[in-house]
């Protein structure tokens, strides 16, 4: 039995230990936002936090958990910044298949903690590694940027 803190919460799996934590979230625990794109990292479909990093689950083996918490995007909506990521995607319509977009908001997440006033080369690079097949880059930085500035208590969006 291996024990994960997923969303604060406390799950006993009986799953080998090298098997992904994507299979683990999506199959034995029933997180179904967690997407699985390529299966290689190279997307960014299946981004989840782990110890409050922005990981890829379809490579990460279980075992490699150890006690650190995992965030998956059920949990975005009851943290200050992921929810604010998470409005901020609504109201620029970012989404249009939506395939993404868990894995988007998990990266804008975790740079806006890492980094809250990111400049748009820093937005761009920390974007980078997700791919959008519809290609709604532009207004995914522009989520970004709203997000930030709204976190930094400008509330209508403007960049400071």
């Amino acid at each position: 039995m291996t024990t994960l803190k997923i969303n604060g919460q406390v799950h006993e799996v009986d799953l080998s230990p090298d098997t992904p934590l994507l299979w683990t979230l999506r199959d034995a625990l029933g997180f179904t936002g967690t997407k699985f794109g390529c299966g290689m990292a190279l997307c960014g479909a299946c981004t989840v936090h782990v110890d409050g990093q922005a990981v890829r689950s379809c490579v990460t083996p279980i075992s490699a958990l150890g006690d650190k918490p995992v965030r998956t995007i059920e949990s975005m909506d009851a943290d200050r910044v992921g929810k604010a990521v998470q409005d901020a995607w609504v109201e620029l319509g970012v989404a249009q298949c939506g395939y993404c977009q868990a894995g988007q908001i998990m990266t804008a997440t975790a740079l806006l903690k890492d980094n809250p006033k990111p400049t748009d080369a820093q937005i761009v690079a920390a974007m980078s590694g997700n791919l959008c097949r519809c290609g709604t880059y532009t207004r995914i930085n522009a989520a970004v940027r709203l997000a930030s500035s709204r976190l930094s208590g400008n509330k209508t969006g403007a960049r400071a």
